[in-house]
Parts: structure tokens; C-alpha cells; sequence
């Protein structure tokens, strides 16, 4: 099983999902600071971290017990 880049990715995308809660905490200083684009960055955000959550995917589903 190919557990290396696949591990990265899945830390990695629970890392930037968790940098886009973060964002959404503090949407008021943000959006006075950056204007619209805090919420054109905490979309960018969250879609990447999505996907390289859903790039961990394995193949195929466990065998069920």
C-alpha cells in the first residue's frame, strides 16, 4: 500500500482545512482588512484542503468484517 504521498497529502489537507477555520473565526478583521477577497482566500483555502483530502482516497473500500 502506498501510504507516503498519500499520508502527506491527508495531513497536509486537514492542516489547510484547519488554517480555513481559522479564517472563518476571524472573517471580521479579515474582511475589514482584505475587503472581498478574505472571502475569495478562505474559499481558495477550503477547496484545496478538500481536495487533497479527497485525493487520500484509496482504491478500494475495506472488506467489511
Amino acid at each position: 500500500m502506498n501510504t507516503g504521498k498519500r499520508r502527506h497529502n491527508f495531513w497536509l489537507g486537514n492542516a489547510i482545512l484547519a488554517l480555513a477555520m481559522l479564517m472563518l473565526l476571524f472573517m471580521g478583521p479579515l474582511s475589514n482588512a482584505l475587503g472581498f477577497w478574505a472571502v475569495v482566500l478562505w474559499m481558495v483555502l477550503a477547496a484545496v484542503g478538500v481536495a487533497l483530502l479527497m485525493s487520500d482516497k484509496s482504491d478500494e473500500p475495506p472488506a467489511p468484517d
